[in-house]
């Protein structure tokens, strides 16, 4: 347990990390690489490039130090945060290199500023929190592998290959040792593991297009990055590596109407969505943006929709056809929402917090999920 003395130091530090949080992320991920170099393995190198892991690493320690003797009450918060790390095989002992390495980040960027009394409380406080993310995640892989006896990763075959768009395949991928596979939540993701040429093994998350249906899964991957070009240059009877089905951005079992708004490939988890909520009878109304609609991608699954009784949105920024609007969602679009119905959303992270900023409903009413490191960590107002 904290001790009052080490709460207060790491609360009055609050101020310090807002200032020097981003600097101390970006050194400790440094000194992880340098240090510890099979943690290359792990991390997302493009997020390494353009910094955004840095970025969210320094938003999450924020809120984390807000709330280090409150932390139970980010457990909502972290929730996607965790189930990351359990699809990424994140395992206890590496709480402590990431401790390590972060302590020595804090004393590399604050200097004489660092006292050992700061360094010894956040030592500590760094602790508390590990030990929450490692109990949680525990969890996690418990029920993964009751439910799924599904352990680290397991090889697939691509069984089909689908262009959907210029930029966008559809992977449909099954066991290799052609096992049956236990039924995952409509909305989840899939991490593929693929060695680069240069050896190093990389981890991506590509959402599930598809309800379960016990034999393969169904992605759909935008070529914008280094492992997403090396999955669109496989074949068909290539294999993969994936870990088990993670997420907690899941449609949930109601009767209300469903309401998709989905920008670009975040419209990927909508269609298995939508998928589930049609076969439940639910009424169904799926808003889907992109840039071009002469290359729009999963033309047929939305014309099925339609088939089925959904109503389907379509909008487009270039190129609009007939029953396409021009341009983005609207604000009216936004706040003319069924405020009865269960509303997802997942796209950019700009348009999510657009329509958070609009959404007239109920806040347990609308779900949304940034696809890679979150800027917009929140936490409930802390209480000193």
């Amino acid at each position: 347990m904290l001790t009052p003395s080490a709460i207060t130091i790491i609360k009055s530090t609050v101020p310090v990390l807002a200032e020097h949080g981003h600097s101390i992320t970006r050194v400790f991920y440094q000194r992880l690489f340098e240090n510890h170099p099979e943690m290359k393995h792990i991390f997302n190198q493009s997020n390494q490039k353009n910094d955004r892991q840095s970025q969210a690493l320094a938003t999450a320690v924020y809120a984390a130090a807000a709330y280090i003797d409150q932390l139970e009450t980010l457990k909502p918060t972290l929730l996607p945060v965790l189930h990351k790390h359990r699809s990424l095989q994140i395992k206890p002992y590496m709480y402590d290199i990431v401790g390590t390495e972060l302590i020595g980040a804090i004393q590399d960027v604050l200097k004489d500023a660092a006292t050992p009394d700061i360094i010894d409380a956040w030592t500590a406080g760094y602790g508390e929190i590990a030990k929450l993310f490692i109990s949680l995640e525990a969890e996690l892989y418990q029920q993964d592998e009751q439910a799924t006896d599904f352990e680290g990763y397991q090889p697939f075959v691509i069984e089909t290959m689908t262009t959907e768009s210029s930029d966008i395949k559809a992977f449909t991928l099954r066991p290799a040792d052609g096992r049956p596979l236990a039924p995952y939540q409509t909305g989840q993701y899939v991490t593929v593991r693929l060695q680069a040429p240069d050896g190093l093994w990389q981890n991506r998350q590509y959402s599930l297009t598809t309800v379960a249906n016990g034999t393969s899964y169904t992605i759909g991957v935008k070529q914008d990055g280094s492992v997403s070009r090396q999955l669109h240059g496989l074949s068909v009877g290539e294999k993969v590596l994936l870990s088990a089905p993670a997420g907690s951005f899941t449609l949930t079992d109601a009767s209300t109407p469903f309401v998709g708004l989905a920008g670009g490939i975040g419209l990927t988890p909508l269609l298995a969505m939508t998928e589930a909520a049609l076969a439940a009878g639910r009424e169904s109304t799926l808003y889907v943006a992109v840039q071009d609609d002469l290359d729009r991608p999963f033309a047929e699954q939305l014309a099925r929709f339609e088939e089925q009784g959904a109503t389907i949105i379509r909008y487009a920024e270039r190129n609009a056809l007939p029953g396409t609007t021009p341009g983005r969602l609207s604000v009216a679009d936004v706040t003319n929402i069924d405020r009865a119905a269960d509303t997802y959303v997942c796209g950019p992270e700009a348009m999510i917090q657009f329509v958070r900023r609009y959404f007239s409903g109920q806040a347990d009413k609308l779900h949304f999920e940034v696809f890679g490191p979150s800027l917009a960590l929140e936490a409930p107002t802390a209480v000193s």
